[in-house]
């Protein structure tokens, strides 16, 4: 399946949002965010603290009376420079750009299949400034086969879990993660489509380096085609 093709399937899937979060929250409590090394608000407070990210999404999301705020697919962000994980002595292998969709919200807020899934697999990673606790489900629709994964869960989300559990669209599978199980962010879900998911095992790449993009982009299009949080 080309990425142009699998890209259109995904919108084709449905025309109304799949939500991933409580499907009780109206699309008007959404709000973009910006993380990109080009806001200018990031230099006011400390980037390297969980918690002054906590409080600094807090404010945001209160000032425009909001309950989520989203956003950072294809997001070059200096917050990784916090850690080795992502940095390379060669420049050219820092891994800087976002291949999901980070949904803030407050910690031990629930988390839904957007559609009928399996377990793939899950995994704890535990780097600094990793995913931490990770489920990676598994869609079968219309004939296609592909990946959604779930990052910065809580722990109790990946416990007592099998591998080939089914769930279906709309079911509870998770709750968010605080920043003590989190890799260290204010509490939010990492929402990442994969196409291909090849040899990984609760985890995939959510960050890559600007030499590999195309190839990331490709096979981890926008997660916009199943949330369809569009705002212009």
């Amino acid at each position: 399946m080309s990425s142009e093709y699998f890209f259109n399937f995904l919108n084709s899937i449905s025309h109304k949002p799949l939500p991933v979060l409580d499907s009780a929250i109206p699309l008007s409590a959404y709000i973009p965010f910006d993380l990109s090394e080009s806001n200018s608000d990031l230099n006011n407070f400390d980037t390297k603290s969980s918690i002054a990210w906590q409080d600094y999404f807090k404010a945001y999301i209160h000032k425009n009376n909001k309950t989520v705020a989203f956003g950072g697919y294809g997001e070059q962000r200096s917050i990784y420079k916090r850690s080795s994980y992502f940095n390379c002595e060669n420049s050219d292998d820092e891994r800087n750009i976002h291949l999901g969709i980070d949904l803030w919200i407050a910690a031990n807020s629930k988390v839904y299949a957007p559609l009928d899934a399996t377990i793939h697999s899950f995994k704890n990673n535990t780097n600094f400034g990793d995913y931490g606790p990770t489920l990676i489900l598994k869609h079968a629709i219309h004939g296609e086969v592909f990946y959604t994964l779930y990052g910065h869960l809580s722990l109790k989300s990946i416990v007592n879990l099998q591998v080939g559990h089914k769930f279906k669209a709309g079911e509870c599978i998770a709750t968010i993660g605080d920043s003590k199980v989190n890799g260290d962010y204010a509490p939010h879900l990492h929402f990442q489509i994969i196409q291909k998911i090849k040899e990984n095992y609760g985890d995939y790449p959510g960050v890559c380096s600007k030499k590999n993009l195309d190839s990331f982009l490709k096979n981890c299009p926008d997660p916009n085609t199943l949330l369809k949080l569009n705002f212009s």
